[in-house]
């Protein structure tokens, strides 16, 4: 191993065993010469789970408990521990180890703030953080009233370990919380691990050759660049395969379920875990003008005989260019049909066009609700949620090589999912899917909609990789902690 380490800026592995709290030593993240360069080109690396734990405010907690005579309840993935304080999980997001070192994370779970006396119901949901900003934010419904994206502290990213940050409340949260006396003041500690994505072998390695789990130090996760030339990387370029996963809206689905209606995908969609992947990708791909249009088959039906819901989505398409995108579906309901709605933007602030050994993975893409979408969101005459709602994060992968196989997926189609408490609901990690991360700004979800007992919820993308990898990281460095695997004769 080379002995130029790079600035402590830079993020630090520390290799740990399986489990947490062992004996460690730390490693550079990278050497100096090529395997630099070959990490600041890999794209970002997907976040597969986690768990964050804050307690928001002691000082508010004894005040909804005591004199507002109030409760405080978790749901949708979260935990109450015994110090009163809460633990969301199934982190997603993203640690971009190619440059900035930023971690953006999201975790799924709610916490709700309730008192019948003094007349208010405050949850907090989709919990989210940003190191570079330094920023935790959040998705507040107030008495009804969804407020996305909240910022709720300034968080003390200051130290290579994430365990007891400091945090300050912000006047936009004082606000929601209902009382100016909360803001600039402490906040409770937070903490936060995080597990990593493995880099996967490359596929473009020579056929004579088998990839080896004693890779070495200097590999990386797939580069958003093709690892050969290709003399159409220069013009448009056709599809030759694609998926999409997403899960439409987390607590729309959960709603549904919850109710014991039925999720039931068809026509080229397949279960993944608690989301869906559609099939058959095609479409067109130019790297060099940074479009994507690419459209793919299957469909979701959500049905609810009780509140008379029966709304099925289809035919996914997707219409990207640089950092921006919409998401286009066919929408039918019960009082209406209609074709090629525009029913996201999406928002790529990271998108790299190029491909990687054939492939073009874009990943926690966010999307929200069009005016469009919005009004073919029907339940009767009346739309269910409004321009700007958050819907759950897209992925996708798609491939101008049709002898490269596509990673995750479920490979299969159709199932029905029944509606129980258990089934399809919250607090699942999900599935595998994706690859390395080439897009997708900061991971996270949307605010609990106008559905009541929906609860809120984070985007339901599946985790992205399987993981052995734990990182606790500041705004300046990371902490890698990985598993080591036993080579197999």
């Amino acid at each position: 191993m080379s002995s130029h380490l790079r600035p402590m800026a830079a993020a630090a592995v520390l290799v740990t065993a399986a489990a947490l709290g062992t004996t460690a030593f730390v490693l550079p993240a990278t050497a100096g010469g090529g395997a630099r360069a070959a990490t600041e080109k890999a794209a970002p690396t997907p976040i597969t789970n986690g768990t964050l734990t804050w307690g928001v405010l002691e000082r508010y907690r004894a005040y909804v408990l005591g004199m507002a005579k109030g409760e405080i309840t978790v749901a949708d993935g979260a935990t109450k521990n015994t110090d009163d304080t809460f633990t969301f999980g199934s982190a997603t997001g993203q640690y971009d180890g190619g440059g900035t070192h930023v971690v953006t994370a999201a975790f799924k779970g709610s916490v709700t703030f309730k008192s019948t006396l003094h007349g208010f119901e405050v949850t907090l949901s989709n919990l989210r953080f940003d190191t570079g900003t330094g920023k935790l934010t959040a998705d507040i419904k107030k008495n009804g009233v969804s407020t996305p994206a909240v910022p709720l502290a300034t968080v003390g990213f200051t130290g290579p370990v994430m365990d007891k940050l400091t945090t300050k409340l912000t006047k936009e949260f004082a606000d929601q919380l209902g009382s100016d006396t909360y803001k600039d003041i402490a906040g409770d500690p937070l903490s936060a691990k995080l597990e990593l994505a493995q880099p996967s072998p490359s596929p473009s390695a020579p056929a004579s050759q088998s990839p080896s789990p004693s890779a070495p130090a200097s590999s990386s996760p797939p580069s958003p660049s093709s690892s050969s030339p290709s003399p159409s990387a220069d013009g448009p370029q056709q599809l030759l395969g694609g998926r999409l996963t997403w899960g439409m809206k987390e607590s729309f689905r959960t709603y549904v379920l919850r109710a014991k209606g039925t999720v039931t995908p068809a026509d080229g969609a397949a279960r993944n875990g608690d989301t869906f992947d559609f099939t058959a990708g095609k479409g067109t791909l130019d790297a060099k003008k940074g479009t994507l249009d690419a459209s793919f088959a299957g469909n979701l039906r959500f049905q609810y005989a009780d509140h008379h819901i029966d709304m099925t989505f289809a035919n996914p398409r997707i219409s990207a260019q640089g950092d921006k995108g919409l998401l286009i579906l066919d929408v039918k309901t019960a009082t209406a049909d209609k074709k090629d709605v525009p029913f996201a933007t999406l928002s790529l602030p990271k998108a790299d066009y190029k491909t990687a050994n054939g492939v073009l993975a874009l990943n926690g893409v966010r999307a929200a609700l069009t005016a469009e979408g919005s009004a073919a969101f029907l339940n009767g005459s009346a739309s269910m949620y409004p321009k700007g709602e958050r819907l759950d994060d897209i992925n996708l992968a798609v491939t101008v090589d049709k002898d490269t196989t596509l990673p995750g997926g479920t490979g299969g189609t159709g199932g029905t999912t029944g509606g129980s408490g258990t089934t399809g609901g919250t607090g699942g990690t999900g599935s595998t899917a994706g690859g390395g991360s080439v897009g997708g700004g900061t991971a996270g979800g949307s605010a609990g909609g106008n559905l009541a007992s929906t609860g809120a919820e984070v985007p339901a993308g599946p985790l992205l990789a399987a993981s052995g990898a734990v990182i606790a990281a500041g705004a300046g460095a990371v902490f890698l902690a990985r598993r080591r695997r036993t080579p197999r004769g």
